[in-house]
């Protein structure tokens, strides 16, 4: 059975903090910045923990902006 490791890339400027990616992922890996504003003045979501991602994309499926992009990688066993 192939395992993946995923990795996302968020695209700030555009994000307007709405946390559906926070809620939707299953490994924690997004949290909204805290101290943080776009150059909308949003707060926006970082990877925070990247290691956890296993490239399901559900965050990216959920955003109603399309602001996340998902990638993929095949790790051998």
């Amino acid at each position: 059975m192939a395992k993946f490791k995923g990795a996302i890339v968020v695209n700030t400027d555009r994000c307007k903090g709405c946390s559906l990616c926070v809620v939707a992922c299953p490994k924690d890996v997004i949290a909204l910045e805290a101290k943080k504003v776009n150059v909308h003045g949003y707060p926006y979501v970082e990877a925070v923990r990247p290691d956890d991602c296993i490239g399901c994309a559900s965050c990216a499926t959920v955003c109603p902006d399309g602001c996340i992009t998902v990638y993929k990688k095949r790790m051998e066993n």
